[in-house]
């Protein structure tokens, strides 16, 4: 992935934020899924990572402050030795997870259904829902997050490789840059017959399709959402996989989609929704036929198609 250049100052504030979240217990392992709730998806994580990049990649953290012991699951309770006096070597996305790398371990952030993140001068107040700071001299990086459904986790090197931890191991191939995608969807679908807007949901093929980029990813390659999966040939996935990677490099450099309000790091709203040929067009006219933007529910999410350009 190419470095990422500057944009914005110090103080530029970027946030995440979806709507409609479902309380979820705190499990153990077993039990969590990355896709069980509506969060912020790929295109909108990446942007944030591009933020923050900036600001802290090679800075030496001088001070952790934790103001509860932890969000959906607790902070590591030594997290200010483990990252005080320490330099953030990287920062990396998995799917939709942000990974700070120090030489001696990886901390894992994610957003949650309301949580963001925002680059401050040092000795800015906190407000109610700021519940961690991670401070580089004069500036802070804090994390606000008022639904406590995100995360902040650790992982050793000695663990292992961060790709073995236990949220990210079950994920399939990151889709931007796979030279191979439509082939690993056509394998990974053989014998499932579930629709392939629910394959494309469920992360186990290819990380970061989420709602909205699955249904206009599916309008451009002209699939129909209900489609069963394995009933897809590799022509058409070819044309899914080339649609997937346009849609989800175009959501980038326009800066994400706004579900309710996302905002950049240069304090813009994400534009790509205006971009939408489906989501959330119901009954509106497709831009494509003029037919009408149909809506149906796939695994308690809306799904929006064009049934005369999709089938």
């Amino acid at each position: 992935m190419a470095a990422p250049t500057r944009i914005g100052d110090a103080d530029a504030d970027f946030t995440l934020k979806a709507a409609n979240a479902r309380r979820l217990r705190q499990p153990g392992p077993c039990a969590v899924s990355p896709r069980s709730f509506r969060m912020p998806e790929l295109p909108e994580v990446e942007v944030t990572r591009r933020g923050i990049a900036p600001h802290i990649e090679g800075r030496t953290v001088t001070g952790v402050v934790t103001r509860r012991e932890g969000l959906r699951w607790p902070f590591p309770s030594d997290l200010p030795a483990l990252l005080a006096g320490r330099v953030v070597r990287s920062t990396a996305r998995r799917g939709k997870y942000l990974l700070l790398g120090f030489d001696h371990g990886a901390l894992l952030i994610h957003l949650g259904m309301s949580g963001h993140l925002r680059i401050l001068p040092a000795g800015v107040p906190p407000l109610k829902h700021d519940h961690i700071d991670i401070e580089f001299g004069t500036q802070v990086m804090r994390f606000t997050d008022p639904r406590r459904f995100g995360a902040v986790l650790w992982h050793a090197d000695v663990d292992g490789d961060i790709e073995q931890h236990w949220l990210l191991r079950s994920l399939g191939v990151e889709p931007l840059g796979c030279a191979d995608l439509a082939e690993r969807l056509y394998r990974g679908t053989r014998g499932r017959g579930v629709a392939i807007k629910q394959a494309l949901l469920a992360g186990d093929i290819v990380v970061g399709v989420g709602n909205i980029y699955a249904c206009e990813s599916l309008f451009e390659s002209g699939i129909h959402p209900n489609t069963a999966a394995k009933r897809i040939s590799r022509e058409r996935y070819l044309r899914l996989a080339q649609a997937i990677q346009r849609i989800l490099a175009a959501a980038i450099e326009q800066g994400g989609s706004s579900l309710r309000d996302f905002i950049g790091v240069d304090g813009a709203s994400g534009y790509f929704q205006q971009s939408y040929f489906v989501y959330d067009r119901e009954a509106e006219p497709c831009r494509q036929c003029g037919a009408s933007v149909r809506r149906i529910v796939q695994g308690q999410r809306s799904t929006f198609y064009c049934a005369r350009c999709q089938h």
